[in-house]
């Protein structure tokens, strides 16, 4: 069984920064793709940040320079730092990893970037 268990969210002003980590219980962590997602009110879920296992990433173009996707293969941990935040970032930020032919997502954590 996989589990992801996000932290690090919480409210910020705009320019600010967050750290997110999410911690996976899962055999051979190192092998597998990880993910960040993130839903907005109303919106569908998006792809914020991936990091193979030989720590390649890849980034939407709207979060290239801000968002950066870092991995520990020895904590079995993924984080994500958010810096130059907007209010167009908040939304609930998912951990995710396609697992033996089945997708699974963590509970989420909220960012909340207002004044």
């Amino acid at each position: 069984q996989v589990q992801l268990v996000e932290s690090g969210g919480g409210s910020v002003q705009p320019g600010g920064s967050l750290r997110l980590s999410c911690a996976a219980s899962l055999r051979l962590f190192s092998f597998y793709v990880m993910a960040w997602y993130r839903q907005a009110p109303g919106k569908q879920r998006e792809l914020v940040a991936a990091i193979t296992s030989g720590g390649s990433t890849n980034y939407p173009d709207s979060m290239k320079g801000r968002f950066t996707i870092s991995r520990d293969n020895a904590k079995n941990t993924v984080a994500l730092q958010m810096n130059s935040l907007n209010p167009e970032d908040t939304a609930v930020y998912y951990c995710n990893v396609d697992w033996h032919g089945r997708t699974y997502w963590g509970q989420g954590t909220q960012v909340t970037v207002s004044t």
